[in-house]
């Protein structure tokens, strides 16, 4: 499984579409029965409604109606119908693989023993906690502080989520290097948040969650008082942590995770830490310098570790030991970290069917391995032909949309359309695979598999430090329904697992593709030009390119996107954080209205007859909105609109058609109508 740590570090900026948060240790939303393909629905539709006073209930209801989340989702939607025949088709690949037949190559015996391995419980179930062992020994053996330093190191290497993550990143102010970057790490709740908020839904989290390490840490083997103890400590050491760690929004703003130091001078911040015997048990090579993410982090970890007891700290490295592990641990620890991070957090009520999660966690070690069998099946070039032509279309779109704006002036618009032209399009799958040679994949060695795995990875992006980017690299996997903008590449990327129904179809009118598709393939492009985006220039520099009255009006614009936003509620007492949203939220109202601009330059003057009684233009509007079909349980609403990115599904929608009078003329909407905001935000 790729560890979080590192998790956090490859996706410090990169904005995806949906929704990618999970919380740490649980399962990933996916699953249900394979369903069959299907880009555009009548049956989806809720007639009842007026499509001007709620579009999402218009466009989603009769979706809805028939598909409640099931019993092992905190979520069910149109993506995770997509995901489901895909991880179908995954199955099937691993299934193969994993007989252990004469003459299959390196890439079919990585995968098919991952997986196998993975799949077998009895294996699993009788060594027990063994495979741990060396690891809760190594914790057991440290006398003195200075001494944590090599097992963090160790810890690190093999994927656990303890006190600070380390890895590498493009370096903001030249993206042509790769430097090291320490970041804030270390939590076993979501986010820094969940330690500090009062609220009675709060506080009953912080209740169970102490309830769940005391559990975790007596299946270790701890006595009950020894549990106890041992939870009030992790839940003190990690409290500490998160006082210490930037909040979701702040880490927003590229300049607050961005300090370029000298090595000496990250130990000047926390000399409590022997920084050299962690570098060289880490396997770091030397380093000129490195981006500090969160320098008051380390202010606060230095304050930390003198004054928390050893054995505390040792009892926190345990529990995040097995709290990175439990997903490939006997079925105990399995069921109670479910019981946790899936019913309490998500409100799932039952695990995910094993193969679900063995065919995810082996993507997420061996995502390109796999992916590239994938690949092989389901990926044609006819697809990635005309994927591109939509990409050269809404590129078209956006550059006239620059060129036209009313509030930017010339000087800035010669700067952003020299940005768009500099966007790199990656399609499907990389061009060149990733090489797991060197990754010892042992059949029957799940916990190990998962560990060198984790390793691997680490060992992978530091090698990269002081070498120039790979420019060719993904940071998903091919199977993945998702796409994602990375300013610090200037980039989009879409892997075929998204590039299939009901987001791109080759048998469907292009309405629909435009608006289901195309409007994703805007959403990416417009996050080069979001409140994150728009500091980074054409090559990935962060840079300040606009003139300071352009950017006094960004500002002021994308403000209305955040009061708007602000205004809704996700769930009872929770509202949406439109700060928090805001990048994606402009990303959203970008990509649909350059996606609508692309459709009408494809038609040129031609009105194509309506199709099931809808105009193109309508239809455009309903392939937007049918993507976003989804059900979501409360506990799942609550988790998501205080940690991601994304607005809840029904707001993404309705809050983009609210803002375009080429919606309210699709559909005759009148002034007043709840679809028709009387002043509408526009940024792109």
């Amino acid at each position: 499984m790729l560890p979080v740590t590192l998790k956090l570090v490859a996706w410090a900026l990169a904005a995806a579409l949906t929704l990618a948060v999970v919380p740490a240790g649980s399962a990933e939303p996916v699953s249900t029965p394979a369903v069959a393909a299907a880009t555009f629905d009548l049956t989806a539709l809720d007639r009842s409604v007026d499509a001007c006073t709620d579009f999402y209930q218009f466009a989603c209801g009769g979706w809805m109606a028939k598909n409640p989340v099931p019993a092992d989702q905190p979520r069910w939607g149109r993506f995770n119908e997509l995901e489901e025949r895909n991880r179908a088709t995954l199955q099937g690949i691993l299934e193969k693989a994993s007989q252990d037949t004469p003459g299959r190559d390196a890439v079919d015996q990585k995968i098919g023993d991952y997986y196998a391995s993975c799949m077998d419980e009895r294996g699993i179930e009788a060594k027990g906690i063994l495979p741990l062992k060396p690891e809760q020994d190594m914790i057991a053996a440290v006398t003195t502080k200075p001494a944590l330093a090599g097992v963090v190191a160790h810890l690190h290497r093999q994927g656990v989520n303890v006190l600070f993550s380390f890895a590498s990143n493009q370096d903001f102010k030249d993206a042509s290097a790769v430097i090291a970057e320490a970041d804030q790490g270390g939590l076993g709740l979501p986010d820094r948040d969940y330690y500090f908020r009062e609220d009675a839904k709060s506080v009953e989290i912080r209740t169970e969650y102490l309830a769940h390490v005391k559990k975790m840490l007596a299946l270790l083997g701890d006595k009950p008082e020894a549990a106890e103890r041992g939870a009030k400590a992790v839940m003190d050491i990690e409290t500490a942590l998160a006082r210490a760690s930037l909040d979701v929004v702040s880490r927003r703003d590229p300049a607050k995770i961005y300090h370029k130091m000298r090595g000496e001078e990250l130990k000047a911040l926390c000399p409590a830490f022997d920084w050299s015997r962690y570098l060289q048990g880490v396997s770091a090579p030397p380093l000129q310098s490195l981006n500090v993410a969160v320098p008051d982090f380390f202010k606060g970890l230095e304050a930390l570790l003198p004054t928390a007891p050893l054995e505390d700290l040792k009892t926190y490295l345990r529990w995040q030991l097995v709290h990175g592990s439990a997903p490939i641990l006997p079925a105990a620890f399995v069921s109670e970290n479910f019981a946790f991070f899936g019913k309490i957090l998500t409100g799932a009520t039952e695990e995910r069917p094993r193969w679900k999660r063995c065919t995810d966690f082996t993507d997420g070690d061996l995502g390109e391995a796999l992916g590239r069998r994938y690949v092989e099946q389901t990926f044609g070039a006819k697809g990635k032909e005309r994927t591109l032509a939509m990409v050269a279309a809404l590129e078209k779109a956006l550059a006239r949309d620059i060129q036209e704006l009313t509030w930017m002036t010339e000087p800035t618009k010669k700067e952003a359309l020299k940005k768009l032209a500099a966007v790199a399009n990656k399609i499907g799958y990389p061009d060149r695979w990733r090489d797991y040679t060197s990754l010892e994949i042992v059949r029957g060695d799940a916990l190990g598999n998962s560990l060198r795995s984790n390793a691997f990875e680490l060992q992978r992006r530091l090698a990269k430090i002081g070498r120039p980017v790979d420019r060719q690299e993904w940071l998903m996997t091919p199977p993945t329904v998702n796409a994602y903008y990375n300013p610090l590449m200037n980039d989009i990327n879409f892997p075929a697992g998204i590039l299939q129904p009901p987001f791109f179809d080759n048998a469907i009118d292009d309405a629909i593709n435009f608006g289901a598709i195309g409007a994703v393939i805007g959403h990416e492009l417009t996050h080069g030009f979001d409140d994150q985006g728009r500091q980074f220039g054409p090559t990935g520099n962060l840079q300040d390119w606009w003139k300071e009255e352009d950017a006094r009006e960004f500002e002021k614009r994308s403000g209305c996107v955040a009061d708007q936003y602000s205004g809704y509620t996700a769930v009872a007492d929770v509202k949406v954080n439109g700060r928090l949203t805001l990048g994606e939220n402009v990303a959203d109202n970008g990509g649909v209205r350059i996606a609508y601009q692309a459709l009408r330059d494809v038609l040129a003057a031609r009105e194509p007859a309506p199709r099931d009684g809808f105009t193109a233009d309508q239809r455009l509007f309903l392939g937007w909105g049918q993507i976003w079909c989804a059900n979501q349980r409360d506990e799942m609403t609550r988790l998501l609109a205080q940690t991601d990115p994304h607005s809840p599904s029904a707001n993404r929608v309705n809050g983009v058609v609210s803002n375009m009078p080429e919606f309210a003329k699709a559909f005759g909407c009148k002034p007043g109508a709840s679809m028709v905001r009387e002043n509408a935000c526009r940024v792109w």
